[in-house]
């Protein structure tokens, strides 16, 4: 299904530019020539995230499957594809990455970049409003460049319908106004690879779903795995760490090497304030404690989720609507952040009726299960 975006350039205009909102042509994108001539990239829209430019959050990134950890299924099979795709002297098929967050879905996009010695751009879903933003992202790239888009599921409909023929034919069609006439054109792309994420497989379209080559799960990674990636954080932040303090990050890290990150640096703030530097078991356990994150990984605000089930609800079931206003949460956020680990933990089941507390939940919380 090929969907055209309407312009009002004169067709000896260059088209090959930016395009924005037209309020009086209801959303559809619109350039003029003064326009063309001024435009700069949108920051909130494109990342070029290439050479030294890096923050110190991307330098924990691995940026090859050499130094990237677990997903080893994954791994082995992207690892074929782009050899596959470097020995025809092709880009690299499109590749879905669906999962729950901070499991690599960026850090794999970039990899694979990395790998077919190729830019990533990358933006998200929420920052393409409209068909004129997602033609000027694709009307920059070059050859077997990598576009990555995060939340793809949350991309409209009209930009999800500029993206089919771009997927499939790497061309975008254009209509503009000449005079009283409208003319169509077919604006031809390179070869790129577009690399979507989503945390809701579900939400995406069946048309868009079928159009990338590759569909991939992330699973959440193992204590062992976590212990690896702390060690090699710890490394790159000149953090001594020992076996032991490493493993009670690992373990409390709730299978995320997100989390697990993001612990070694608070665990770290700890151990330089309070302590010699040096992040032991003990130093580890009482920093987490402090964080409110208990031996399994939990948090305060899962805690409060189990606890108000048990005693406002009974213990269930409870809708996720009503569980979410008690909590003070968003139902979205409660489903695809909070429930997730809980049920993959045991300690909270999904019913037809609602949410509904296991005995797990009790035990963990030392509470009596009733009977």
């Amino acid at each position: 299904m090929k969907r055209s975006i309407q312009t009002d350039i004169d067709q000896n205009a260059s088209i090959n530019s930016s395009y924005g909102p037209d309020p009086g042509n209801g959303g559809a994108a619109s350039v003029s020539k003064a326009s063309q001539a001024s435009y700069k990239p949108n920051p909130t829209l494109i990342t070029d995230r290439v050479g030294d430019d890096i923050s110190m959050e991307n330098i924990l990134r691995p940026k090859t499957f050499d130094n990237y950890i677990g997903q080893e299924k994954t791994k082995e099979n992207l690892k074929v594809f782009i050899e596959a795709a470097r020995m025809r002297g092709e880009a690299l098929d499109h590749c879905l990455f669906y999962g729950p967050p901070g499991l690599g879905k960026t850090t794999l996009a970039g990899i694979i970049a990395n790998e077919m010695g190729s830019k990533c751009v990358i933006s998200s879903g929420p920052a393409i409003e409209n068909p004129g933003d997602i033609v000027a992202i694709l009307s920059k790239l070059q050859k077997g460049d990598v576009l990555f888009i995060d939340e793809i599921h949350r991309l409209n409909r009209q930009v999800e319908e500029t993206l089919y023929s771009a997927m499939e034919d790497f061309a975008v069609d254009v209509i503009y106004s000449k005079g009283e006439s409208v003319v169509s054109r077919r604006i031809p792309l390179p070869r790129f690879t577009l690399v979507g994420a989503t945390t809701r497989a579900g939400l995406l379209t069946a048309p868009l779903r079928d159009r990338f080559g590759m569909i991939h799960r992330l699973e959440y990674y193992t204590v062992g795995e976590l212990r690896q990636i702390i060690f090699n954080s710890a490394h790159i932040l000149n953090v001594e760490i020992d076996d032991d303090g490493a493993k009670e990050i690992a373990l409390r890290s709730r299978g995320t090497p997100r989390l697990a990150n993001r612990m070694l640096k608070r665990v770290r703030d700890y151990a330089q304030v309070r302590y010699d530097g040096v992040i032991t078991l003990d130093v580890a356990r009482t920093s987490l404690d402090l964080l409110d994150v208990d031996s399994l990984g939990l948090d305060r605000i899962d805690r409060n989720a189990l606890e108000t089930i048990i005693h406002k609800f009974g213990g269930g079931p409870v809708g996720l609507d009503t569980l979410a206003t008690a909590l003070g949460e968003d139902p979205g956020t409660l489903e695809d952040v909070i429930e997730p680990y809980l049920i993959m933990q045991g300690f909270i089941n999904r019913t037809h009726r609602g949410r509904v507390c296991t005995e797990l939940a009790y035990h963990h919380l030392g509470l009596e299960f009733p009977t």
